[in-house]
């Protein structure tokens, strides 16, 4: 398995699958609605891949204003949870946010992941939590070590 960072129309492709697969297919999120403004052109993303097929993906974003990174849009297939993937694409998105210039990156979690970002050593802050009617979110948020 290897993590890449996107610059690739097919790379893409691979993001919109995961994505698709797993939030919209699996959480039956609107297809309107996991797919927003904030994918364009611009956008940054990390693939992962099981020598060809797509398994995991993540958007990163750069907000104005807010001192800190975000991981957003964290999908893992289903069949690759809990063997190390998602610990593959946290850590290739953290390396590309450090080398931006970032120190502090945050991520808004479904509640039944908060653990997973915990052990990769985020802080959650359970008063900033928002239920979607499909899940509960919570903001957590990490500092890089140098």
């Amino acid at each position: 398995m290897k993590a890449v960072r996107v610059n690739e129309l097919w790379q893409l492709a691979g993001v919109h699958y995961v994505r698709t697969e797993t939030m919209v297919k699996g959480f039956r999120i609107p297809l309107y609605e996991e797919f927003d403004e904030r994918d364009s052109e611009k956008s940054l993303y990390v693939l992962v891949l099981d020598d060809i097929d797509p398994i995991a993906a993540c958007r990163i974003r750069f907000p104005e204003g807010e001192g800190a990174a975000k991981i957003e849009r964290v999908s893992v297939l289903k069949e690759y949870r809990k063997k190390g993937v998602g610990r593959l694409l946290i850590e290739e998105a953290e390396r590309w946010i450090q080398e931006s210039g970032f120190k502090k990156v945050c991520i808004t979690s479904r509640d039944e992941a908060v653990g997973f970002y915990e052990a990769l050593g985020y802080k959650a802050d359970y008063s900033r939590q928002v239920d979607t009617g499909i899940f509960k979110i919570i903001y957590t948020e990490k500092i890089l070590s140098q």
